[in-house]
């Protein structure tokens, strides 16, 4: 059996006239993520990770922002197509452990929500999805909260 790790990371600015996707959940609140899809960083740092491990390139490879077939288009469908692409390579996610790093609003109540629509996507029992948030302790941009971050780790097997 042959094991690969993968990490993932992703940034988005937040503002007004948006609206906040995280996780594949629609999120309340004021602010959203900035981006030509729906600027999911969660769902963006765990399709880096997946491509990665498997050696596939990036998001931007497979999903351009330069591509009007990805205009506002949902990550849960980034997802879903990153793990096809690693599962036609004869690779499965073993598991997939995250951060989404922001200052408001609290996330944490919707990661149920959110491990769901990852196990969809990727087939997978939610018992091998981690979601963790943390704060930036008002520090940098992510702290001022003009932005989220995401980070995401996951392992694959084959054989």
């Amino acid at each position: 059996m042959t094991f690969r790790v993968g990490f993932g990371f992703d940034v988005h600015q937040l503002t007004t006239g948006r609206d906040f996707w995280l996780g594949g959940e629609l999120i309340p609140y004021t602010k959203g993520a900035l981006g030509h899809s729906d600027a999911d960083v969660l769902l963006h740092a765990i399709c880096d990770a997946l491509l990665g491990a498997a050696n596939l390139g990036d998001i931007g490879t497979h999903f351009p922002d330069t591509s009007s077939d990805f205009k506002d288009i949902d990550s849960k469908i980034l997802l879903q197509k990153s793990f096809e692409l690693i599962q036609a390579q004869g690779w499965q996610i073993e598991n997939i452990d995250s951060t989404i790093c922001l200052e408001k609003p609290k996330v944490m109540m919707y990661a149920p929500q959110m491990k769901g629509h990852i196990a969809k996507a990727c087939s997978l029992d939610i018992s091998s999805i981690s979601i963790k948030a943390t704060t930036n302790e008002k520090m940098g941009f992510v702290g001022r909260e003009e932005g989220i971050a995401a980070y995401a780790v996951v392992m694959l097997k084959k054989g």
